[in-house]
C-alpha cells in the first residue's frame, strides 16, 4: 500500500524514512526545513506560512489563512487523504509545543476510526493507532516499554500477549492509564481491541537499568 509521509515542524528523525515510487511527501508549514535537512523535496507543501515565511520556488503548495480550524498536519493528513492515501506515517509530530504533540496523537486517533493505517515515528519512540483490530508490535528487546491507552470514551474486549502484563478482552477507558508501561518477554507481542480505538507506545529500546 502506498504511504503519505506527512512532516512537521517538531523533533525531527529519519529513522525509516524512505519513500518509493508511489509515496506521497507532504511538508507542513516549517516541516519543510526538517525535510530539507535531508536532501529531499516535498512533493506538497501545505500550511498557513506561519512558520515558514520563504517559500520555496518550483514546490506545490496549499496555501490557508493563520485563523483556520484546522493545524498544518491535519491539513496536511486531510489532503493525503483526499489524494486517495491510506496508509499515513507522521514525522516530526511530537516534541516541540505539548499541545500540537496532543494534536497530533488525536490526528492519530480519528484516521485509525475512519479506516486508515497510522503511526507517527519519533525520536525515541513509535506511536501506532489501532480500532477494531490486531496490531503486531515491531521487533524490540525484552524489557522495552509499551504503554497502551484508550483514545475516545471506551476500549472493549482489549487483549494483550507476548508482555510482562498480559490482559484479555479487558476494557479501557479514557480516564484511567491502565496500560501505562508494559514490557516485551517476547519478540513478537500483539494488541488486539475488539471494539474502540487505542494508541500503542512503543519505545525504541529498554531504559537503562530494565531487566532483560
Amino acid at each position: 500500500m502506498p504511504t503519505c509521509y506527512l512532516i512537521g515542524a517538531g523533533d525531527f528523525t529519519a529513522r525509516d524514512f524512505a519513500p518509493r515510487r508511489g509515496d506521497l511527501v507532504i511538508a507542513a508549514d516549517a516541516g519543510y526545513r526538517a525535510l530539507q535537512a535531508t536532501g529531499r523535496e516535498p512533493d506538497l507543501l501545505v500550511g498557513d506560512f506561519d512558520s515558514l515565511a520563504d517559500r520555496p520556488a518550483g514546490v506545490e503548495a496549499l496555501a490557508f489563512p493563520p485563523e483556520k480550524d484546522d493545524t498544518d498536519m491535519g491539513l496536511a493528513l486531510s489532503e493525503g487523504w483526499a489524494r486517495g492515501y491510506r496508509d499515513f506515517a507522521l514525522y516530526g509530530a511530537d516534541g516541540g509545543r505539548l499541545d500540537h504533540t496532543v494534536a497530533n496523537l488525536q490526528l492519530l486517533g480519528g484516521a485509525s476510526r475512519r479506516g486508515a493505517s497510522v503511526r507517527l515515528i519519533g525520536r525515541a519512540q513509535d506511536v501506532f493507532a489501532l480500532t477494531n483490530g490486531t496490531l503486531a508490535l515491531p521487533p524490540r528487546e525484552p524489557g522495552t516499554v509499551v504503554s497502551v491507552f484508550c483514545h475516545g470514551g471506551r476500549a472493549l474486549g482489549v487483549t494483550l500477549t507476548g508482555l510482562r502484563y498480559p490482559l484479555n478482552r479487558a476494557n479501557l477507558t479514557a480516564d484511567r492509564p491502565l496500560g501505562v508501561s508494559n514490557e516485551y518477554v517476547r519478540p513478537d507481542p500483539t494488541v488486539t481491541v475488539e471494539q474502540g480505538t487505542l494508541l500503542v507506545f512503543v519505545a525504541l529500546r529498554p531504559e537503562p537499568g530494565a531487566p532483560a
